[in-house]
């Protein structure tokens, strides 16, 4: 067969499998497709389907067919990203600021500390070597492995809680705006891990060139044909992509950024929740694939699942101690903390996309990437069975706008 035939193949086992899976199991309840999707491409990775079938896996995954896939993979989740940008609105957080400024600010800090824990101990040598990257200085490993426990799945959490019928509610509005001010930090953060001090030249003049055309796009946005403005989100994407990874931040930094400065009141709310949809459908799941890919198990399973379960807990306990403080300190009811803490610490696709990031820059080894990759599903997948009950006894709790 030649490449394409073979590309094909793989694409087909990308769609089919977990489609079968989410729909034959009925796994909607704990694990959505998306999940079902991320869960997959561990299976297929090198790690488990080349353990056992090596003959099949270096038949379909070849490099030519590997790289292939990246090129997809790569500008779904610019795509995925950029959107997540866009639809990150601060309005909401700064008229409540202090509530929020306080709930989002410990729900981060907690897990943050707790994480930095967990690292230390995977770094120290208890779980043995072969965590770090090879381009890590200690903090940056620290603060990565840290900032992976404190991320909140935004787009994630927005799809649970339209599946838990509380997006549209007072509740769901409160929660969207801790994960909103959360998502800044933790792009920030990823930006400062990512500091090179050889390049810091470049990376300045990256942020101020970025500074001066956000200006000017702002302004031709308001002023161009609506259908235009489709067009020139995508160019100013991949401008400002190319810009954070030649400045070596990287493009995923780059295409938040772009999403960042751009209104979402500019474009037509319909059709924004369309493209999600069809990136989630039609792209991510090979970004999913190739995420699998990089897994490794040289560690040994057990050694690995051993750091993902210390990372969970650090992960889980965190972010629902910081959350019950902030109920402390704002004097919330008995139950709101704990639907909110569960419903935060959702991890799923932006904790993926961050440690897919300091794998790239070898911050992180495919070891410590493995281990992420199964928190951020085992967390995911905790959400649903733990909030659902919580809603049936907290109703009076759905109103609340702060």
């Amino acid at each position: 067969m030649n490449t394409t035939e073979i590309y094909l193949i793989a694409m087909a086992v990308v769609f089919t499998v977990p489609y079968l899976i989410w729909r034959l199991g009925n796994t909607q309840y704990f694990a959505p497709l998306v999940v079902i999707q991320i869960i997959t491409g561990i299976l297929l990775g090198p790690g488990i389907l080349g353990d056992l079938f090596p003959a099949y896996y270096q038949f379909v995954f070849t490099p030519a067919v590997i790289q292939s896939l990246n090129g997809v993979a790569w500008w779904a989740v610019m795509l995925f990203v950029f959107i997540a940008g866009i639809e990150l609105d601060l309005s909401q957080a700064w008229q409540h600021k202090k509530e929020s400024g306080i709930t989002a600010g410990l729900a981060l800090c907690m897990p943050l500390v707790l994480g930095a824990g967990a690292a230390w101990v995977i770094q120290s040598g208890l779980l043995g070597s072969g965590w770090m990257g090879p381009l890590a200085a200690p903090w940056q490993f620290t603060m990565g492995v840290a900032m992976s426990c404190a991320v909140t799945a935004l787009p994630i959490l927005i799809l649970l809680m339209e599946r838990l019928e509380i997006l549209r509610q007072p509740i769901g509005q409160r929660i969207l705006r801790y994960a909103s001010l959360d998502d800044i930090a933790i792009w920030g953060v990823l930006a400062l891990i990512l500091t090179d001090w050889d390049r810091v030249g470049k990376q300045v003049l990256f942020l101020l060139a970025f500074a001066a055309l956000s200006y000017g796009l702002r302004k031709l946005m308001q002023k161009v044909p609506a259908q235009d403005r489709w067009y020139l989100a995508l160019i100013w994407l991949i401008v400002c992509a190319f810009g954070a990874d030649w400045c070596g931040l990287h493009f995923m930094v780059g295409a938040f950024l772009a999403g960042a400065v751009i209104e979402s009141s500019w474009f037509d709310q319909d059709k924004m929740d369309l493209l999600r949809n069809h990136v989630l459908l039609v792209m991510m799941p090979v970004f999913f694939l190739s995420t699998g890919l990089r897994t490794n198990w040289d560690m040994g399973g057990a050694t690995v699942f051993i750091a993902a379960a210390l990372l969970l807990l650090a992960s889980v306990s965190g972010k629902l101690l910081g959350v019950h403080m902030a109920g402390r300190i704002l004097k919330w009811q008995a139950g709101e903390a704990s639907l909110i803490g569960w419903l935060l610490q959702t991890k799923a696709l932006i904790m993926i996309i961050f440690a897919n990031v300091l794998l790239d820059k070898q911050i992180i080894t495919s070891n410590t990437f493995t281990a992420l990759l199964l928190m951020a599903v085992a967390s995911t997948m905790l959400t649903t069975p733990v909030v659902a009950p919580m809603l049936g006894r907290l109703q009076h709790l759905l109103g609340k706008a702060q």
